[in-house]
């Protein structure tokens, strides 16, 4: 069955616990869910990150949240006001089409909802896409790339990272916009852009407390231990 799954607020460690969990119970199912935080402010940083450089960017911007390592790749993403989901899915298809097709989709229903957004399809060298640029953490919504979407001031809207689970794909976004978490707009977007990317229904669908259990579990037993957070 695939679904549209709904939690309570879970701090930065079990939401990436949770997407973990999520495609090694669910492979070959269909996964949407949009993170449900607690209040406090976060930071996720790309697997392959220099935890120094990140340390470095967040006291430059005197950010005092937690932070954790995602489980996929790209830059520093900020969650303080985003709408962050999650989307689990089979693919066999290389990551730069699931980011072409997926974010042109939710621009085109963005669109349709009387929001707008605009591709950003500049070719970019591979240095673009590296985790460390001139020795610092490369920032997610400073930095666009290929495939991401802008709002209309030339400001990053979304942005995503994809980790493959053999042929199962975790894809991680966030969504950045003044009114993001607030406007359902984005959310329906996001969910109605699912549907026809991957041409599925979604039946909405609490997280099994085993699921969350499981979850919480691994945010102590991985997420939240020196040895993840310093891995590089």
């Amino acid at each position: 069955m695939n679904i549209l799954l709904t939690t309570f607020p879970l701090n930065v460690f079990e939401h990436m616990a949770l997407d973990e969990t999520l495609v090694r119970e669910r492979e070959g199912r269909v996964t949407l869910r949009f993170y449900n935080w607690t209040s406090a402010p976060a930071l996720t940083f790309g697997y392959a990150q220099f935890v120094r450089e990140v340390r470095a960017q967040t006291a430059a911007q005197q950010f005092a949240g937690e932070i954790c390592r995602r489980p996929t790749g790209g830059g520093v993403v900020y969650h303080v006001d985003d709408l962050t989901f999650s989307l689990i899915f089979p693919s066999t298809e290389k990551p730069t089409e699931i980011y072409k097709n997926l974010h042109g989709a939710i621009q085109a229903a963005l669109t349709l909802s009387g929001l707008s957004a605009k591709l950003f399809n500049k070719k970019l060298p591979a240095s673009a896409y590296a985790p460390s640029q001139h020795h610092q953490a490369n920032a997610c919504f400073t930095n666009p790339v290929e495939n991401d979407l802008m709002q209309e001031d030339g400001q990053k809207m979304l942005g995503g990272a994809i980790r493959r689970f053999g042929q199962t794909v975790l894809y991680q976004g966030s969504l950045q916009a003044p009114d993001a978490r607030k406007n359902p707009a984005y959310k329906q977007a996001i969910i109605h852009a699912v549907r026809g990317f991957l041409d599925v229904n979604l039946k909405i669908e609490a997280a099994p407390a085993q699921t969350l259990a499981a979850a919480k579990q691994l945010a102590i037993t991985q997420y939240n231990t020196p040895t993840w957070t310093e891995k590089f």
